[in-house]
């Protein structure tokens, strides 16, 4: 049987995670409309599923894993497993309130309407802040609930905050951190366990490469000590002689959040001609 993988079936979360499975190497063959598509060169299928739908069908079996953000885990509150944090759909839930309101804290929402479309993470909020709320479950279109009277605020997911200007709200707390994870069903074992620990296997490769860039610098022999203090590399860097004896070609791997730093410091150390190459997988 191959492994079951639901993912959003439409949107921004879809398409990030499609990607994530091409640059893993697996090809999907789906039909227009199809709602289950099977790998051609990996022993997988997709669900296609309304992203709140997701926790329930892997935690019931019916989906080995899953793709969706952490807001809709946690929202669902059923039992899985999160295997992997995905790096990408990064977001926050927020209270908001009308631009006008001279907010004092969290205790201004006592007695206050809040509408919103997780009931769930909001409930359990309040609680830990001790408010007493009340709160409206709606889908879709949150943010118009103060400007026609149903709250007094909302809870409601925030990326760049433009569409909470665009209703004349402005975020006040932040409720939660969010981004895509890999969730799997409680206890998988046998094969089906082998596959998703190859599939994660793939994608911390990929994850790790997008994080990393490949360096290349030409440095005095005399100075090369000095520059490998600074390039630890995944092990420690390579060093190839040049055609001139008296330099050396410095191979390195430097993260992401370094980069600019490292280069800084090599630059200093003596190196020259610096060439930056992008990864695209990397297994350590």
């Amino acid at each position: 049987m191959p492994l079951r993988i639901a993912i959003q079936k439409s949107g921004r979360l879809s398409e990030a995670s499609l990607s994530l499975l091409r640059d893993c190497g697996i090809r999907i063959q789906r039909g227009k409309n199809a709602l289950i598509a099977p790998a051609t060169n990996f022993d997988l299928e997709v669900l296609y599923l309304r992203d709140d739908d997701i926790p329930q069908y892997v935690a019931d079996g019916i989906a080995d894993c899953g793709m969706l953000g952490q807001n809709g885990v946690a929202e669902k509150a059923v039992e899985v497993t999160t295997d992997r944090k995905l790096g990408f759909a990064g977001c926050r839930l927020s209270l908001a309130v009308p631009k006008a309101v001279d907010y004092p804290g969290v205790a201004y929402f006592r007695g206050k309407k809040i509408a919103t479309s997780y009931p769930v993470i909001l409930g359990e909020f309040l609680r830990k802040h001790k408010v007493d709320a009340e709160v409206h479950e709606i889908s879709g279109s949150v943010e118009i609930a103060p400007n026609i009277g149903l709250a007094d605020g909302i809870c409601d997911i925030v990326s760049t905050g433009s569409t909470l200007f665009s209703n004349g709200l402005k975020e006040v707390e932040r409720v939660m951190d969010s981004e895509a994870v890999l969730i799997s069903q409680p206890g998988l074992s046998g094969a089906k366990r082998e596959l998703l620990d190859r599939l994660l296997f793939r994608m911390a490769a990929v994850q790790q490469a997008q994080d990393a860039k490949y360096i290349v610098m030409n440095v005095p022999t005399e100075k090369v000590a000095a520059v490998q203090e600074i390039l630890p590399g995944i092990k420690s860097p390579t060093v190839v002689p040049l055609a001139d004896p008296g330099w050396k070609a410095v191979h390195s791997v430097v993260q992401e959040a370094r980069f600019w730093e490292v280069i800084d410091q090599v630059r200093a150390a003596g190196a020259e001609g610096i060439v930056v190459l992008p990864i695209q997988k990397m297994v350590v």
